[in-house]
Formats: C-alpha cells, structure tokens, sequence
C-alpha cells in the first residue's frame, strides 16, 4: 500500500514489465488503514505500507493496525529530527496496546565512512532497536526500481540481494 504523497511504490507497480511476479500495489490518499487492512488480511500474509517519513493521518492510521513500523533513515540529522514525532506516536500506541514493534533500517549508507560508523549512536538516544541488516548505496537499487523489478531479479547484484535478504530475515523474526 501506497500512503507517501511521492508514490514511489505505486511509480515502481506501474513500471513493471508484463508477467513479472510481483505483489500489487495498491494507493491509499485517506487516513483508512485502520479500516481497509482487516479486509486485506484475509488474502495476504504480509501487508507493507510505504509512508511518508513525517508524522500525517495516514500515517497515524497505519501505526494503529501496523504490527511492525521499520522507520529507515539514512546518515543524516536531517533524517533522525524528521523521526522524532514518529517515534513518539509509535510509543504513545505502545503504551495503549503493546504494538506495534518499531525498529530503524539504516539505508544507503556509505560503507566504511565517520557517518556510518556514528549513527547506530545517534539513534540510541531514541530507544528502538536498528536492525543489523542494512542497504548501502548502490546503483542496483535505483536501476530494478526503474525498471519495477526488485535486486533480487537483476543479474549480477548478488550484494544487494543478500541485503535484502538479511533485513527480510529480521523482519519475520521480529513478526514471530
């Protein structure tokens, strides 16, 4: 589901190629999650809704059904102030029903760099897990999305396939 005014994600469905094998996407311009995604669960095991990084309705409308909210940022204070009141709503959720788990993705990072090495720092301060797994800037990411496919359907990405595939890991451990 596409919540972000960017719609990215509903940009990378409508790129892809006749045949490809991969899940709908479907835009959402409503604070309605809370209502819609009930339906959705009866056919989908996992539901992932991409939303903007600043606290809106929609956004507070995802968190009240979301059973994981990964924040990603990238090695910038810009990206940790633009967090704050989403972390602060997903805490306030917490406190009221015990979801949903909240976790930061670190991505793009520049490998081997003073930001990398400092950021995990940074976010201590504001007391959610970072998951391990992690995608670092790469010309990969952007080519697959152009051409709506994934990393894992390019040839010869097998880094940042094996990205994505250690944060999809975390990702079900933190849901189990």
């Amino acid at each position: 589901m596409d919540s972000d005014p960017q719609g990215t994600a509903l940009d990378w469905y409508s790129a892809q190629p006749d045949g490809a094998d991969l899940p709908p996407v479907i835009g959402i311009d409503r604070p309605v999650f809370h209502k819609s995604i009930p339906q959705l669960t009866r056919d989908y095991a996992y539901i992932i809704i991409d939303g903007p990084a600043k606290i809106a309705e929609n956004t507070t409308s995802a968190i009240r059904v979301a059973d994981l909210v990964l924040i990603p940022v990238r090695h910038s204070g810009f990206d940790l102030w633009a967090v704050e009141s989403l972390v602060e709503a997903i805490r306030t959720r917490y406190a009221l029903t015990g979801k949903p788990a909240a976790a930061f993705l670190i991505s793009a990072q520049i490998k081997r760099s003073r930001l990398a090495n400092t950021i995990d720092e940074a976010l201590a301060d504001l007391n959610l897990p970072v998951l391990v797994g992690r995608t670092s800037r790469r010309v990969a990411y952007e080519s697959a999305g152009g051409l709506g496919l994934t990393v894992m359907d390019l040839a010869g990405q097998a880094a940042a396939a094996a990205e994505i595939e250690s944060i999809t890991d975390e990702i079900i451990t933190l849901l189990q």
